[in-house]
């Protein structure tokens, strides 16, 4: 019996050092100075469309990149990762693929396209080619926006409690109920959807933590981008930095296209 439990704790440790390991087998660490790039797509996530990126955007563009914030239609993993490749077939060079909460796994899809010169998660989800993210979530404590969750005809969207509270926490309730209202219903098989591919472990990244995060926990996000080997920063936010924080969101992103933020 003391044999099998010896053999039981080995085997444990030697797997545990095998995933460890996985971690960061084939990751690409961002280089220290990114070789500068003009455009810049920015992807949106659930629960949001592409106005979430409206204060990021000018930041950006006075910095002369080129911008397109794609209008992903949240209906299947598939259908965003084309809108996302339709926007790229668009651009006349290189371009950093930015992606918030769900977004990051339409990144990780769409992020293999050869003109994507490195990828940006802002609070975002990065999973490994054909891994259940569902089934990672739970392997950290539920963030209390799950609670809020209504499905009306194969659609979900947050409720309103939910959205102002845990989703924008930190937005004053008027400007967090004027993003409620173009809150884009989310389509029952982006739940179940897989990625095939994880461009995060060809191309550089950068990682943006929300702190305060209730809609994805702090402590995911911060697994995945260790995993990722991401640059990574941490901010005191809610889920939506990039409408609390924008111009340390924006600042991140021209870290990623090589642009002084100076």
């Amino acid at each position: 019996m003391q044999v099998t439990r010896t053999l039981r704790v080995a085997l444990s440790a030697i797997a545990a050092l095998s995933a460890a390991a996985s971690l960061t087998a084939h990751a690409a660490p961002p280089p220290a100075h990114p070789t500068p790039v003009k455009n810049v797509v920015l992807v949106h996530g659930l629960y949001a469309d592409g106005s979430s990126w409206e204060k990021v955007i000018p930041l950006l563009q006075a910095k002369g990149l080129h911008v397109t914030s794609v209008q992903n239609p949240t209906t299947s993993l598939d259908a965003d990762v084309d809108a996302v490749k339709r926007a790229l077939a668009q651009q006349d060079g290189p371009a950093v693929l930015v992606g918030h909460s769900y977004a990051g796994m339409v990144i990780t899809q769409a992020g293999d396209d050869p003109k994507v010169s490195g990828l940006v998660y802002i609070a975002a989800r990065a999973p490994d080619a054909g891994e259940d993210y569902p089934a990672l979530t739970r392997k950290f404590p539920a963030a209390p926006a799950s609670a809020g969750l209504q499905w009306f005809d194969g659609y979900g969207k947050l409720s309103e409690q939910a959205f102002v509270s845990d989703f924008a926490g930190d937005l004053p309730p008027r400007e967090a109920l004027a993003y409620y209202a173009v809150q884009q219903p989310m389509g029952k098989a982006i739940t179940m959807a897989k990625t095939t591919v994880a461009a995060w472990r060809d191309k550089p990244t950068w990682y943006a933590v929300s702190t305060e995060d209730r809609t994805i926990n702090p402590d995911l996000e911060r697994f995945m981008a260790k995993r990722m080997q991401a640059h990574t920063i941490e901010l005191p936010s809610s889920h939506v930095s990039l409408i609390s924080h924008p111009q340390e969101v924006a600042n991140l992103i021209l870290d990623a296209a090589g642009q002084s933020h100076n």
